[in-house]
């Protein structure tokens, strides 16, 4: 893997360009497209790119490493977990853990809510990974059946609301995000902690893309965030159409 270009000897590199991934650089849960990393590629040799994603490295890697390669020497800045974890230029940068921020008794209290409260719904389907650990924050799952029903119902508003009532004290923001989940975590640990790693280089522009700009969604922080000139698209190759303009590809 040849070294990347420094951002000092790219025609814009003083530009960066943000963007989330499921919904954005992928469909929801899938993989790239080759067409997809060759924008970005090509995006790259004018200015600097990164993603900032809600899921754990590995699971990015998986939709993102198409050829098997190492994404980290695809982007300038890697950010999973919203940040947390998060690369540049191939070298790790500290991480931070949400285990720590809450304290394990916070953490059993606000899990043994949601179990009991996932007991008690109502639902046609009751399967699967209920509650995901990561670094950063939890995930509350459900199957994809559950998709159709919860546009109908608005099962995951009602159970936001319950969690925001149960544990007003905690300092947590919760996230409805993608088909099936909603995201739970400290206040401010949205993808703005991408911005926070950043703040050092003094970008001239800082360019975001997600899919759920709109309040309530995973991107909607980072979206109406004034340091970023936000960019609402609908699907990967919406995103691709909206580079091409921006970089005249």
């Amino acid at each position: 893997m040849s070294a990347p270009v420094p951002f000092s000897q790219r025609p814009q590199g003083d530009v960066i360009c943000l963007f989330d991934v499921d919904g954005t650089l992928t469909p929801a849960r899938r993989s790239a497209s080759p067409a997809m990393l060759e924008v970005l590629k090509q995006v790259r040799e004018k200015a600097v790119i990164g993603f900032v994603g809600g899921s754990d490295l590995a699971k990015i890697t998986e939709q993102l490493a198409i050829y098997g390669q190492d994404i980290s020497g695809d982007f300038d800045f890697c950010f999973a977990e919203n940040g947390l974890t998060a690369i540049k230029l191939g070298q790790a940068l500290p991480s931070e853990s949400f285990i720590q921020w809450i304290g394990e008794e916070k953490y059993k209290k606000l899990v043994r809510f949601i179990l009991h409260y996932i007991a008690d719904m109502d639902i046609p389907i009751k399967r699967g990974t209920f509650i995901e650990f990561r670094a950063g924050m939890i995930k509350v799952n459900e199957r994809d059946e559950f998709e159709k029903y919860d546009k109908v119902h608005k099962v995951r508003a009602a159970f936001v609301d319950a969690l925001k009532k149960e544990f007003a004290d905690y300092g947590l923001t919760y996230s409805i995000g993608g088909q099936i989940s909603f995201d739970v975590f400290p206040d401010g640990w949205d993808k703005r902690k991408g911005l926070e790693r950043i703040a050092g280089e003094n970008f001239r522009e800082i360019h975001f893309f997600g899919d759920k700009t709109y309040q309530g969604g995973n991107d909607y922080e980072i979206y109406e965030d004034p340091r970023t000139i936000g960019h609402s698209v609908t699907c990967p190759e919406d995103t691709q159409r909206e580079l091409k303009k921006l970089f005249n590809l």
